[in-house]
């Protein structure tokens, strides 16, 4: 967590967000209601003892706290409520310490309407110890109910260090929280102090599909924090972008982690990225249970190898592209492809929106031309992204195709060095 002082954010300027609604809705339901989460909780603690009351009253404040913990079930009704609050105060009675009878007796008293005393009760639990996750809840609530964000941004921090396992529960608050600016620029800070959730956040957040810009927006900004992205999670963002039809920002994000990259032209023209979660923008390789793929490290660069049985073909290696309309130069060199003419491999490219072929270049044996290959391209006006695919296809030799390609390069055709 940051060191300086909190910073309040005012409810007069707190514009309207996911935060507000959805921690308040959230939280509000954990203070009033949302026993499932002190049952488990609870249940722990109390699973070894006996159910009835009177069986642990006379002896332990903790377990008679465990156990009133225990009646707020999802469907508690107004008797259970009661009885849970009196065994709190017997709890409280026995051990002032007892943090759970505490918390558990101001929920209570706030489902019953006397807010004052509900919110004294947890202030007291709170006070007594951080590591009660019903205290966790409701400071939380507590916070975002007075503007403060940096407040319930470090309860958040406390409830995922000492309770790991609720980030499930967390982690869909806070993405969706985060969509506001002001709150994202408050939980840039936090994860900037590297907690123990920090690559867990990222990652759950990088999948989220309900405001990927939003995500894509927090990345670049942890990243000017000094922040290291996980590849998978910026592969995710750029991917789910691109499926959403966002392909401007998709392609903006990109350029953020690949500096230099033109859309004019195919990326990595010598594999030698070696990307372990390549986003759809790198090459991408295709395989199944038949068909086998990879790229591999060479002195030059890289090198893109697939293999595949008899009688067996279909894609092996594609990429994204956003050409502009106009034509261009497909060039590259294969090795070890020695296939007769009906099952040489060829690159095609498609338009991404419905699937259709624009134009097809073919790979020659690689015995011929010294295993160059070279063809043109087409891009029309109405296809702003394209899928380049290398396409393996089927053989009838015993066995079966195989081949490399360490270089394959797409430029405009007017281009100088485009070769």
């Amino acid at each position: 967590m940051p060191s300086k002082s909190p910073r309040r954010i005012s409810h007069r300027h707190r514009p309207p967000s996911d935060w507000v609604g959805r921690i308040a809705l959230f939280c509000g339901v954990a203070v009033l209601g949302y026993q499932s989460i002190i049952f488990s909780v609870s249940q722990v603690a109390a699973k070894s003892q006996p159910a009835s009351a009177d069986a642990i009253i006379s002896y332990d404040g903790r377990l008679i706290a465990a156990h009133a913990a225990t009646l707020l079930t999802p469907t508690v009704n107004t008797s259970e409520r009661a009885k849970a609050a009196a065994l709190s105060r017997a709890a409280l009675r026995n051990d002032p310490t007892a943090v759970s009878a505490a918390a558990t007796l101001g929920l209570v008293t706030l489902a019953q309407g006397d807010v004052a005393n509900g919110k004294r009760l947890l202030a007291y639990a709170q006070m007594l110890s951080r590591r009660n996750f019903q205290t966790q809840l409701w400071s939380i609530e507590d916070a975002v109910g007075r503007g403060d964000v940096a407040v319930a941004l470090r309860w958040y921090d406390i409830a995922l260090r000492t309770k790991p396992d609720v980030s499930n529960i967390l982690f869909p608050v806070l993405a969706g929280a985060s969509h506001d600016p002001a709150i994202r620029t408050a939980l840039v800070q936090t994860l900037a102090g590297n907690p123990l959730w920090a690559n867990s956040y990222i990652n759950f957040a990088a999948g989220q599909k309900d405001d990927p810009k939003s995500t894509a927006s927090l990345f670049v900004d942890l990243r000017a924090h000094g922040v290291t992205i996980p590849a998978s999670a910026q592969a995710a963002v750029i991917n789910i972008l691109l499926n959403a039809g966002n392909v401007d920002q998709a392609w903006r994000y990109y350029t953020t982690i690949r500096p230099g990259v033109d859309r004019t032209r195919a990326r990595d023209p010598r594999f030698a990225a070696m990307l372990e979660t390549p986003s759809a923008f790198d090459w991408t390789t295709l395989s199944d249970n038949s068909i086998a793929t990879s790229i591999q490290r060479t002195r030059e660069g890289g090198m893109f190898e697939f293999s595949m049985p008899a009688s067996i073909g279909g894609p092996v290696l594609q990429q994204i592209q956003l050409l502009p309309p106009g034509s261009y130069r497909l060039a590259g060199h294969s090795d070890g492809i020695a296939q007769d003419a009906n099952a040489l491999p060829y690159w095609m490219l498609t338009c991404r929106s419905d699937g259709s072929e624009l134009s097809r270049v073919p790979v020659p044996d690689s015995a011929q031309a010294r295993g160059m290959f070279v063809g043109t391209l087409t891009v029309p006006a109405n296809c702003p992204v394209q899928t380049l695919t290398l396409f393996a296809q089927p053989s009838d030799k015993i066995g079966g195709t195989s081949g490399q390609i360490d270089r394959v390069a797409l430029a405009p055709l007017n281009a100088q060095g485009a070769s």
